[in-house]
């Protein structure tokens, strides 16, 4: 499939792209071999292809969701550059 020069300058102008004129015949046969690309992926026959979300079988895979009290909160809150409280101080977030 041809690209002519005119089709690159607009598709650079629509994207905002600054190109130089030596640059032209490159950008166009890059184009090309994609849109080529795309022509040999749209004729794949897919008729008989099941859909596929996934590769894989699993459901819900997370562990429940269980509280637990952490045992040692001096040895955990030693790592906490500020507390307050028992607990970890934190810069406001807004």
């Amino acid at each position: 499939m041809a690209v002519s020069k005119e089709e690159i300058l607009h598709i650079a102008k629509l994207a905002d792209l600054k190109i130089e004129e030596n640059e032209i015949d490159e950008y166009a046969k890059n184009l090309e071999d994609i849109l080529n690309f795309a022509q040999i992926i749209n004729s794949v026959d897919t008729e008989n292809v099941k859909e596929s979300i996934g590769t894989l079988n699993n459901v819900n895979v997370f562990r429940k969701d269980e509280v637990k009290e952490f045992e040692d909160k001096e040895a955990l809150l030693q790592n906490a550059t500020e507390q307050e409280d028992g607990m970890f101080r934190i810069p406001k977030v807004i």
